[in-house]
């Protein structure tokens, strides 16, 4: 297996994320949305950041118990309730990745969304990884 993040210098700096992920292998992980919900159903964290590190340690979670690390993952989308936060948040929520998923940045997006499945939910990531 093999990810290779591809970041041309006529594009803006990516700075936690990669513009493009080139992926060979020969199994293909979708991963859900996963939220900061516990193991009981129920949504933990009252912040932005909170959530985050929640909702990317379930990714992770689900990963891992598809036999994946968070280097093999070539794309992420993170749902935002309030993207402004978010981005005033940035610096924050970078630190929570690197801590909890390494430097290997794959592909990303960051959407904004009216509302998410549990209404207290203020963040929601799904995406998919390549395994060898």
């Amino acid at each position: 297996m093999s990810l290779d993040r591809v970041n041309p210098a006529a594009l803006s700096p990516a700075t936690g994320f990669s513009h493009a992920v080139v992926a060979t292998g020969s199994r293909v992980v979708f991963l859900a949305g996963q939220t900061a919900l516990d193991g009981a159903g129920n949504v933990v964290g009252t912040t932005l950041t909170e959530q985050f590190r929640t909702a990317l340690t379930n990714l992770l979670a689900a990963l891992a118990a598809a036999g994946g690390t968070p280097a093999e993952l070539a794309r992420v989308t993170v749902y935002a309730t309030d993207v402004a936060d978010y981005r005033e948040r940035a610096r924050e929520l970078g630190a929570i990745w690197r801590e909890v998923a390494g430097r290997d940045y794959p592909a990303m997006a960051v959407i904004g969304a009216v509302r998410l499945w549990d209404s207290e939910a203020l963040v929601e990531l799904d995406g998919f990884a390549v395994l060898e």
